[in-house]
């Protein structure tokens, strides 16, 4: 990336897409491009980050966000620090901006955090002096999975701008599906989410994505679709009758690809996936997946983040 595009940067904290312009995303698309050729080498590591710290802050469960994270941060040549909060001071009652200062004073620069309350990176952003980065906030947003989804699209097709990108799942309890919608929108593509109507929040026409119900309309040329997964917990809710129902109306297998969709469509999971509810096995292994393309990207687009971050101390 050219010295001036590198100065353009002027965001302390990534908390959210919603808070990006366009510029910034294609920002981060760009050097992730570039982090992605030094993953590629014998040797994929770089050393703009020795010296520095970064602390894993997971207050709820994650396997593939922080294990991408840590291993973005090591590529860089910065220190890690996890901190396992089901033994941590949370359960004798500290606070999260206590526990945060704590970390801080350890000298970390940049603290990396999973909550499941909305709104809790930002709270923490106000609370510190170190750059705090969002892995995930209850169902209001993921930032860096949008962008990995992104840049996987980009990287596919070549272009983000004019596309058909579907969203199919859990949409209300989804904060990949704002993300992404957000992160798309912006970019030019045209977002349609489509799910049982309990799991479509209200007003979410708002942001600029199309809202359907109806599986056949969401397919029909699409360019790519991101498929969510079931949480299975929400079931207790009641909000769809069976999760058999589910999956004869909305969920994604072969046949109804080849009905629908257009051949060389994209198909996206941010994972874990419920094989055989929301995706089938044959479709999730098939070569219009691009779910383990995600899970690389997604380390080479976390590097460009905290490369970026690094830029404002």
């Amino acid at each position: 990336m050219e010295k001036k595009e590198k100065l353009n940067w002027t965001k302390k904290h990534l908390l959210g897409i919603e808070a990006l312009s366009k510029e910034e995303i294609l920002t981060i698309l760009h050097q992730s491009t570039a982090f992605k050729s030094v993953l590629k080498r014998s040797i994929p590591k770089v050393p703009p980050l020795r010296g520095k710290t970064i602390a894993m802050l997971f207050c709820e469960p994650s396997t593939r966000t922080r294990s991408s994270f840590e291993l973005a941060a090591k590529r860089l040549s910065a220190d890690t620090l996890s901190v396992a909060t089901s033994t941590s001071s949370f359960l004798k009652g500290e606070t999260l901006k206590d526990t945060a200062r704590n970390i801080e004073a350890m000298k970390v620069e940049m603290i990396v955090m999973r909550h499941g309350c909305s709104g809790a990176p930002h709270f923490l952003s106000q609370c510190v002096n170190a750059s705090v980065i969002n892995a995930g906030d209850g169902s209001h947003e993921h930032p860096t999975q949008a962008l990995l989804d992104v840049f996987t699209i980009k990287e596919k097709v070549k272009k983000i701008e004019g596309l058909k990108v579907s969203i199919i799942g859990d949409i209300a309890h989804s904060r990949v599906a704002r993300s992404n919608i957000f992160a798309l929108t912006k970019l030019g593509a045209k977002v349609t989410v489509c799910g049982p109507k309990t799991l479509l929040p209200v007003g979410i026409e708002k942001t600029g994505a199309k809202v359907t119900s109806d599986l056949k309309e969401a397919l029909e040329g699409a360019d790519a679709i991101n498929v969510l997964r079931i949480q299975l917990e929400r079931q207790k809710e009641a909000l769809f009758p069976t999760i058999r129902e589910y999956t004869r109306t909305f969920g994604i297998n072969a046949e109804v690809l080849r009905k629908y969709a257009k051949k060389e469509v994209l198909i996206l999971h941010p994972g874990p996936i419920n094989r055989g509810v929301e995706l089938s096995q044959d479709v999730a292994d098939s070569e219009f997946s691009v779910i383990l393309d995600q899970v690389t990207n997604g380390v080479a687009v976390r590097m460009a983040v905290l490369f970026l971050l690094s830029l404002k101390k």
